[in-house]
């Protein structure tokens, strides 16, 4: 019986012009996505370009919202509904798992997910109208669990900053998970939706050596400022959470005790970990990325890899996905959990508060009497 073709494209079949480069990104190549029926190959036509437009440059395109809640059943998650204010993320971390998902655009999970973003402006009232569902039943709404919603494109679009404030009207439930350092900018509404118990942040800290974080959160903040992050977060109130994630087994899983360290010392309350996963395409771009980024390495990087995954280079079982399995994953596991023992941390958070929840009265409303 003949072999099926591999259904994950090759990340090396790149699609940048001759000369092209891609500045302070992860991923090395642009492969066409599992869902596109032709293949993307660039040709120049021989006319001379400006230097600067050999870059590649970010671009981002806006999407009218028609739904803002997504849910979801999984039995790994500890929330069943999120949102997300941005498709694709800028930061371009080259182990990011939502890399697929820009394959359901018709856009490469290579450098199309951290070039080609679309932003939802306009989902702050799309929000507040499902909110206001007579059916609705409040529970934590989590924010940043596919892409990261304080992304540099944040700074302009403030599409977080709209979901924030429609949050805080209703006294809805949060926790944000995030690498961006942009989140200070709403320590005015987090701080006091905190003190009611009703946000929390989650810090993600992946190393603290700033070389391997350039390599591998090219247009993330370094390792220092987010632990910057984390003290003005927690001198605000807001409960922090460092989250080691993902832990690349043979490349950054010797720092972990010195991760959750740090961060207990900046002001971090809590801990978890999460350990690196390569679903589809993330697997061949992670691959072509380790060999380039640290040949010395790469060998051993993705042998550790496999012994955590049963054999390949991810295993999506429920269950196993998110911690791996055998020797090193019992290791890893083992450690962190002596380690938060030891500082203090906490796993997991107390509840974030359901019972305040109160939609806003809207103009022609009847008020009530007390």
């Amino acid at each position: 019986m003949e072999t099926p073709p591999d259904p994950t494209p090759d990340p090396r079949d790149d699609t940048l012009m001759p000369g092209q480069r891609a500045r302070a990104r992860g991923a090395l190549g642009n492969a066409t996505g599992r869902y596109d029926g032709t293949a993307r190959v660039a040709h120049h036509d021989g006319w001379d370009i400006p230097h600067d437009d050999r870059l590649v440059a970010t671009e981002v395109r806006l999407e009218r919202p028609r739904s803002a809640l997504s849910y979801n059943r999984s039995p790994d998650l500890p929330f069943d509904r999120s949102i997300n204010p941005y498709r694709g993320c800028e930061h371009g971390c080259i182990y990011c798992f939502a890399r697929p998902s820009h394959a359901y655009l018709n856009l490469s999970p290579g450098l199309d997910f951290e070039t080609k973003l679309i932003a939802r402006p306009g989902i702050g009232a799309v929000l507040a109208a499902e909110l206001r569902a007579r059916r609705y039943v409040p529970q934590v709404v989590a924010l940043g669990t596919n892409t990261d919603p304080y992304q540099p494109i944040e700074a302009e679009y403030r599409v977080m900053r709209e979901v924030l404030e429609v949050l805080r009207d209703f006294n809805h439930p949060v926790a944000i998970v995030t690498k961006g350092a942009l989140v200070e900018r709403d320590i005015d509404i987090l701080a006091p939706m905190a003190a009611e118990g009703l946000a929390r942040v989650g810090l993600s800290v992946t190393t603290l050596d700033p070389a391997i974080s350039r390599a591998m959160e090219p247009r993330c903040p370094p390792p220092a400022r987010r632990l910057e992050t984390i003290r003005r977060l927690a001198a605000a109130g807001v409960p922090v959470r460092v989250m080691v994630s993902p832990v690349v087994p043979g490349l950054t899983d010797p720092e972990l005790d010195h991760i959750l360290a740090a961060a207990r010392d900046a002001g971090a309350t809590a801990a978890s970990w999460i350990m690196l996963r390569l679903p589809l395409e993330v697997a061949g771009l992670f691959r072509d990325w380790v060999e380039a980024r640290f040949p010395d390495r790469a060998a051993k990087i993705m042998a550790r890899v496999r012994e955590v995954h049963g054999g390949r280079d991810y295993d999506p079982a429920w269950g196993k996905r998110m911690r791996g399995e055998g020797i090193w994953a019992a290791l890893i596991d083992q450690r962190f959990r002596l380690a938060v023992a030891r500082l203090g941390l906490s796993v997991p958070q107390p509840p974030l508060r359901c019972d305040l929840f109160r939609p806003p009265p809207q103009p022609g409303d009847q008020m009530t009497l007390f």
